[in-house]
């Protein structure tokens, strides 16, 4: 099983910044991916950033220049550096990890419970 703690999350004026972390932990065999996603009000959930394991990263064109997602130290911790908050930024933030399994290799997608980010104007 492979476990997924977000922190980070708070309410914070437009224009202000935020680090949201997670920490990954159980048995695997590597990091394929790391992710955030968001879900503002309502019941989509959009990626907002991913880290591949060869370094490459993604961003949402709504975010791109004010967010940053990395990995830190040797720990299984993904981080999104978010600057110039804006009040759309607001929601649930999700992390995910692709993992490979350590048995079998096969790639499996876990979820983190969320952390809120509320941006007021």
């Amino acid at each position: 099983q492979v476990h997924l703690v977000e922190s980070g999350g708070g309410l914070v004026q437009a224009g202000g910044s935020l680090k949201l972390s997670c920490v990954v932990s159980g048995r695997f065999s590597r990091i394929n991916a790391m992710g955030w996603y968001r879900r503002a009000p309502g019941p989509q959930r959009e990626l907002v950033a991913d880290l591949k394991r060869d370094g490459t990263t993604k961003y949402a064109d709504s975010v791109k220049g004010r967010f940053t997602i990395s990995r830190s130290g040797p720990d299984n911790t993904v981080d999104l550096q978010i600057n110039d908050l804006k009040t759309e930024d607001t929601g649930v933030y999700y992390c995910a990890v692709d993992v490979a399994d350590y048995k079998t290799g096969l790639a499996h997608d876990y979820w983190g419970q969320g952390t809120q980010v509320t941006v007021s104007s």
